[in-house]
């Protein structure tokens, strides 16, 4: 009977991964996505649970630094963002830069600049606090994470391979997102996990000091 039951495990291990479609390595690293809420621009309160069953972007964002500058004149972050929004895929562009720091707007300066823009994100997250940003250890700006349907985060780092400025470079740039999201989508390995994030730092406000 134990040998049964022994066998029967074994099977059910054996679905799982094959379902899984990771390696038992891989199975074993998996990086949870931390919770949370945000207003967004609407003043909506949005949680990560309430996309559930679904694959999220999570884009660092400050449009005072010139590499977020230089993806949104060069049209890349608003290519991704139209291209997987079609693919039900979730884009949640989120914003940690302190009261009067680089990148924080108003809520009108946001609308204005995303129409001028055209940015197509779910939803632009407001994070004053920085709770958020440290929660993810978000470094810069930009600072990518893909978080799966089962709220595991299958990529973070960089938005590619070219710490750059330039527009040019974006051309002939290895998309990491890009890689990571088709990759998901056709139920593949995601060929780069994590990178180095490059761009401007996000600007936390200071840590408000502990009480004695």
């Amino acid at each position: 009977m134990r040998m049964k039951w022994m066998v029967l495990s074994l099977c059910l291990a054996s679905m799982v991964l094959a379902e899984d479609k990771r390696t038992p390595e891989a199975v074993k690293k998996v990086k949870k996505a931390p919770a949370f809420t945000l207003p967004s621009l609407d003043g909506k309160k949005i949680s990560l649970k309430d996309f559930e069953n679904k694959i999220v972007v999570l884009e660092w964002i400050n449009h005072g630094c010139p590499f977020v500058v230089n993806h949104y004149k060069s049209k890349n972050m608003q290519m991704l963002q139209k291209k997987y929004k079609k693919k039900s895929i979730v884009w949640l562009s989120i914003c940690s830069s302190a009261p009067g720091k680089q990148g924080d707007m108003t809520v009108e300066k946001w609308k204005q600049t995303n129409k001028a823009y055209g940015a197509e994100p779910t939803a632009v997250l407001l994070d004053p606090e920085g709770k958020v940003g440290r929660l993810y250890k978000a470094k810069t700006t930009p600072h990518m994470y893909i978080i799966d349907k089962s709220g595991v985060i299958r990529y973070e780092g960089a938005i590619d391979d070219k710490r750059s400025t330039k527009p040019e470079d974006i051309k002939t740039s290895k998309n990491y997102v890009g890689l990571a999201l088709d990759a998901m989508l056709a139920g593949k390995e995601v060929p780069v996990k994590k990178s180095k994030p490059y761009g401007c730092s996000v600007k936390y406000a200071k840590p408000k000091p502990a009480r004695q």
